[in-house]
């Protein structure tokens, strides 16, 4: 079989630079590539952006508009691939989602049936607006550059519905192989290495990269041969504090690599290498417990997080609900709680002991099954003893019958409902 195709996959929010990116890398790279865009609308902006500065023929750039690739233009995005290897010779695909996509979607589309026969993963991609970054960790408008900086500017795209896009735009960062820290000239350099530490801590596997404009040399990012399909689910560290916690690993309760240094690249210097914990107190406290919480003290315990808490996430055990898997998300200020299915615990007895034999791994108490609260707190100067302390005060008994309505969570499955913005 012929070498398949590599495929580079550009994520980030709108605005933050991604067709920039493209056109930079049609300008410079050393290699024929196609592009595939994404656009939300019924006109691909995107895509015409392209076509009006690069000299690549209409074969090589492909639309896929008014939806999403990662969710209702799937089938769209298999048969456009296929078209592209039919009709035009290139090296590289770029794919650019578009600003409310999940990455890892995407890339899971170039794993299975024909599409993976055709292409493989090479790495991906997040472009982020270094000062929406900085606002978003901070909870509050990030400071302007020296030389001073329009206010930033936000587009809501209709689709979000009710999910906060702080928190995918942390998403897109806890599954990345590469970011693209843009728009830096707009930042003190402080800020930018906390950002940096930031990204480490939420992504410890990143490379992170300074931009401007998105001007990037191809060779960074194309034929890194990053992705790894195995590694896809468990890349985030609030993923790595959850398994480190359940494998009772006291050494580091947080589940964080503490030797583990992060690298940033600018146009003026190779390789740094820091600590993000020790040089900027940025770490991880995860809280695991097997007794449900009261939904309406819960509920004011997360409005009333500090906004030192950068990364919030795992799932909940709430009172009323023993059937109901809560899995919580917030990303800044932002928080927002969803039904996600049944604990296992909950299921007739046949389907609940097949489960577990076919998942051995799962967390399972001889008194409560799997049905727990296990959150992982990610931030700077967390005061864990004072977190736990709280938490802890949210507990109440199992068989307590409670409101989860009253405290804005979820009743029904597939359910979401935003407890914070």
């Amino acid at each position: 079989m012929p070498d398949r195709i590599p495929v580079t996959v550009v994520s980030g929010s709108l605005g933050a630079g991604k067709t920039t990116l493209l056109n930079h890398l049609l300008e410079t790279a050393d290699r024929r590539l196609a592009i595939l865009v994404n656009d939300m609308g019924e006109v691909n902006i995107d895509a015409s952006l392209l076509e009006g500065v690069s000299d690549l023929t209409r074969e090589g750039i492909a639309e896929l508009s008014n939806g999403c690739i990662c969710c209702e233009l799937q089938d769209d995005l298999e048969t456009e691939v296929r078209s592209l290897a039919r009709r035009y010779d290139f090296d590289h695909l770029v794919v650019e989602s578009s600003g409310i996509s999940e990455p890892a979607p995407v890339a899971r589309l170039f794993t299975v049936g024909d599409a993976a026969a055709r292409y493989e993963v090479d790495s991906l991609v997040t472009v982020v607006d270094a000062r929406l970054l900085s606002e978003t960790v901070a909870g509050d408008s990030p400071s302007s550059s020296p030389s001073g900086s329009p206010p930033l500017e936000r587009e809501t795209p209709p689709d979000a519905e009710d999910r906060p896009l702080s928190d995918l735009l942390v998403e897109q960062l806890e599954v990345s192989n590469v970011v693209l820290l843009n728009k830096c000239d707009l930042l003190a350099d402080d800020e930018l290495h906390r950002l940096e530490a930031v990204i480490a801590t939420l992504q410890p596997d990143a490379a992170v990269i300074r931009t401007v404009y998105s001007e990037v040399d191809a060779d960074e990012l194309l034929g890194r041969g990053s992705f790894d399909p195995q590694e896809l689910g468990e890349l985030a560290g609030w993923q790595r504090a959850l398994a480190a916690a359940r494998a009772g690993d006291d050494s580091d309760r947080d589940g964080s690599d503490r030797s583990h240094d992060w690298e940033h690249h600018d146009h003026d210097t190779d390789h740094i290498h820091r600590t993000p914990e020790t040089v900027y107190g940025i770490d991880s406290v995860t809280v695991r417990r097997h007794r449900p919480l009261d939904p309406e003290r819960f509920a004011d315990f997360l409005r009333e997080l500090p906004p030192s808490v950068v990364r919030l996430k795992g799932p909940c055990w709430i009172a009323g609900r023993d059937d109901l898997v809560i899995q919580l998300s917030g990303a800044g200020r932002s928080v927002y709680a969803e039904a996600e299915g049944n604990w296992i615990a909950s299921l007739p007895d046949s389907r609940r002991d097949l489960y577990r034999r076919n998942h051995p791994d799962l967390p399972w108490d001889e008194t409560h099954g799997d049905r727990r609260t296990e959150l992982v707190f990610i931030g700077t100067d967390l005061e864990s003893a004072a977190i736990e302390r709280s938490l802890e005060a949210c507990l109440t008994e199992p068989g307590t019958t409670g409101d989860a309505a009253a405290g804005s969570f979820p009743t029904e499955r597939g359910e979401r409902t935003v407890l914070r913005e």
